[in-house]
């Protein structure tokens, strides 16, 4: 038995252990890896003298499941897992997936929609007197009243339906231990009310003095300009330097968000990936396809200042960088190139954006982030500090380790931060050494002012960023490709953009084999407009397409070569009075239909999905 945490009760006695301090219920198969959160949780719990079990997607409909591990000594803690089981089960169409990367085989099935929920009530069924914390991606983004796409409507803070009795947002580590060492010291859960990154909610204690108090629930679901008042609230108070708690009440109960965690100093964040992880799947199992990628991977690096739109990361890591030593990183690469199936390559070295390895600026360091201005959007700040120095240094710390043939940069570089940096050192290095054939970008969209909601950059500089891109791949006698993603149906995008989208792809010869539709997920400015059809920032109309058939007809014109979309692209065009784009002319994105809606190809010159028309895209998205 690998030195890993246990799972059932055969492994707790194993272990010599009649009863455990926590039991942590995850949705996902229990993996000892630290981009698997309950791995880093349960980790470092142990390092701080605590036992922990395991109870990975266990069968929320046999308590024996839950029962099997006894009565914890302090509680439970619950997690939906990596991703967002709703966002895990459904495509943006509300279809059922029918795949889960997180479970054994990729079966699907072995968690509950809403997990978080209903493994919390589920619990509270079972042991009604223990306490329970839930935390992951899916509470942390519903820790506030919130749109629902999947219920289309507000739903309440998860803190009251899950009926658990605290909730820990954000990268939990700091939190997460002062709250168990409370409980070590005999504290009552509902007296844990101070500690930073969590909520909790209460009918009789005196609120925070200094705290906002956002419209309430009532308020928000019958207004939606009380929610976008309410969103723009919580979106300016995610700095742990300058945000203050805020209150969300629900009749006579007060729903209080504390100030969010500080990010991790360097010696912290070397110390947690530092921690004993086997970076393998328990030996029940016999295939996680999640791993697959990330097995050999480095994490260097926490939080993001890109500030997309429809990204949730700001809302749960943060805007402030947390990165990790070379030291540390190398000291990890050393463990993976010990590994017995170990071939020489280290997927990746980097983080939500692989490129943003440092602060923004230093005055962030004592006074947080700007809470009305962004850093790379509609133009860089001033005081942005650009530098790729210190990242650059530890790839070529990593490509020089023996054993090592090749380190990749597969985790989405932020291209605009790229063409900012004057020093074009690294651009050339990651151009001759750190691209597997392939790299991902995302401009996302071409329109400007699809672009501007989006909070990306303007298409010229992506224009210049490909342009040098391949020039240096000529240079450097490289023969690599672009793949660029790109979303449809983002609010404030009409047809006409997507027309304009689609000619770029049709200019650039580039048909992408995956078509990303806006999936609106809670706790993103995108989603609030999509909810309200108003720029929260602004108050301006911003017009949406929610329904299939509008979706459906943006989403087709990114892959009008496809012969079984050109009904859809010529009633696109149609409704878009761009007929003139239906012809035999170079500047035409499809031939006159014959009769069925159909026309002859044999003349047409069929551009070839993939990378630039000329490699498929084989990929996920980058996470930038």
């Amino acid at each position: 038995m690998l030195n890993m945490h246990p799972i059932n009760q055969k492994e707790m006695h194993e272990k010599g252990w009649d009863s455990v301090d926590f039991v942590l219920v995850s949705g996902d198969a229990y993996v000892d890896h630290p981009s698997f959160g309950h791995a880093i949780i349960a980790r470092v719990l142990e390092a701080y003298g605590f036992t922990v079990a395991i109870c990975p997607q266990p069968d929320w409909k046999k308590d024996s499941d839950l029962l099997q591990y006894g009565k914890p000594n302090y509680g439970y803690m619950v997690t939906g897992g990596n991703i967002d089981s709703m966002v895990n089960h459904y495509t943006v169409n509300k279809k059922r997936r029918q795949k889960d990367n997180y479970t054994d085989h990729g079966e699907m099935g072995k968690r509950p929609d809403r997990a978080t929920i209903v493994y919390s009530q589920w619990i509270r069924k079972v042991m009604p007197d223990v306490p329970i914390i839930i935390g992951g991606i899916e509470a942390s983004l519903r820790r506030l009243a919130h749109y629902d796409y999947w219920d289309d409507k507000i739903r309440q803070s998860i803190l009251m339906d899950s009926q658990a009795d605290l909730l820990v947002y954000g990268m939990a580590e700091n939190s997460i231990i002062e709250v168990a060492e409370a409980l070590r010291s005999g504290m009552a859960i509902e007296d844990i009310t101070y500690v930073r990154g969590t909520v909790w909610k209460t009918k009789t204690k005196a609120l925070p003095e200094n705290a906002i108090i956002l419209p309430s629930f009532s308020d928000i679901k019958q207004s939606k300009d009380e929610f976008s008042k309410s969103f723009l609230t919580q979106y300016r108070n995610t700095d742990a330097f300058t945000a203050k708690p805020m209150v969300e009440m629900y009749g006579n109960v007060a729903i209080v968000q504390n100030q969010p965690s500080f990010a991790l100093k360097q010696e912290e964040m070397d110390w947690v990936y530092g921690l004993p992880f086997t970076r393998k799947f328990h030996p029940s199992y016999t295939e996680i396809p999640a791993i697959e990628e990330v097995q050999f991977s480095l994490i260097s690096n926490r939080g993001c200042f890109g500030s997309c739109s429809f990204c949730a990361l700001t809302a749960h890591q943060g805007r402030m960088i947390s990165s990790r030593s070379s030291e540390s990183l190398i000291n990890e690469a050393k463990l993976i190139t010990e590994m017995d199936d170990f071939k020489g390559y280290i997927h990746d070295v980097g983080g939500p954006t692989a490129n943003f390895n440092q602060v923004s600026c230093q005055k962030q360091l004592k006074l947080g982030t700007c809470q009305t201005k962004e850093c790379l959007h509609p133009d860089p700040c001033r005081q942005l500090e650009v530098s790729h120095s210190a990242y650059l240094q530890t790839l070529r710390q990593l490509r020089a380790l023996p054993k090592v043939k090749k380190v990749f940069v597969r985790s989405g570089i932020r291209y605009d931060y790229l063409m900012y940096d004057k020093d074009e050192t690294f651009f050339d290095e990651l151009i001759q050494h750190h691209i597997s054939g392939q790299l991902k970008v995302a401009p996302e969209h071409i329109s400007e002012r699809v672009l501007n909601l989006m909070g990306k950059p303007k298409r010229q500089l992506y224009e210049a960023f490909v342009d040098k891109y391949e020039k240096k791949n000529k240079e450097f006698n490289k023969n690599q490709f672009l793949v660029p993603y790109m979303i449809s149906s983002h609010p404030g995008s009409e047809l006409k953009d997507a027309i304009e989208l689609a000619l770029y792809l049709k200019k650039i010869k580039h048909t992408p084999q995956q078509v990303q539709d806006f999936y609106p997920t809670p706790f993103t400015m995108s989603t609030c407009m999509y909810y309200t059809e108003k720029n929260p920032l602004t108050g301006e109309k911003v017009y949406v397409a929610k329904t299939i058939k509008e979706k459906t007809l943006q989403r087709v014109l990114m892959q009008f070569t496809y012969p079984q979309n050109q009904r859809l692209v010529f009633e696109a065009l149609r409704q878009a009075n761009r007929l003139d784009l239906v012809g035999f002319g170079n500047h035409c994105l499809i031939r006159p239909l014959k009769e069925g809606g159909h026309h002859d190809h044999s003349k047409q010159k069929s551009m070839a999905p993939g990378t630039m028309g000329k490699r498929p895209n084989r990929n996920p998205r980058p996470k930038n």
